[in-house]
């Protein structure tokens, strides 16, 4: 598309952080950069009903530590199932992870790693290979 802007595949994300700092952070990065934020939660309990956003969800954020007794692995499993992305922001990279999200963005990152690794999901939703930035480990699924 020359001169002109692409359109995005992610426009609406579930922000799942038990941090609260962090949380508002994305919240108002994300909404400064025209994301529509659908929630900011810090449980899978209330997490699970917001994946049914009357408008949907196109990609979850998400923490490993929450709130509560569940994991974002537990969240990131509900959310495969129904088909929706899910990107762990996280300080270490889980086990098992390239099974069941998109990628990680390792902690601690900036308001310009976030950016770019969302430009990054999003093209890679939309079917390209981008180079991931620092920090961002993008999992590319094999066909079997």
């Amino acid at each position: 598309m020359l001169f002109g802007k692409r359109t995005r595949n992610v426009k609406r994300i579930l922000i799942v952080e038990d941090e609260p700092l962090t949380a508002f952070d994305n919240e108002q990065m994300l909404s400064a950069a025209g994301y529509e934020v659908v929630g900011t939660v810090d449980r899978v309990a209330e997490a699970v009903p917001l994946l049914d956003h009357e408008d949907g969800v196109d990609l979850i954020l998400s923490d490993v530590r929450l709130t509560g007794q569940r994991t974002g692995i537990d969240l990131a499993r509900i959310a495969k199932e129904r088909g929706i992305p899910l990107l762990f922001v996280t300080g270490r990279e889980p086990e098992g992870a390239e099974a069941l999200a998109l990628g990680v963005l390792l902690k601690p990152y900036s308001h310009k790693q976030l950016r770019t690794a969302l430009d990054a999901i999003d093209r890679h939703l939309g079917g390209e290979l981008p180079k991931p930035p620092k920090g961002l480990t993008l999992y590319v699924p094999t066909t079997a």
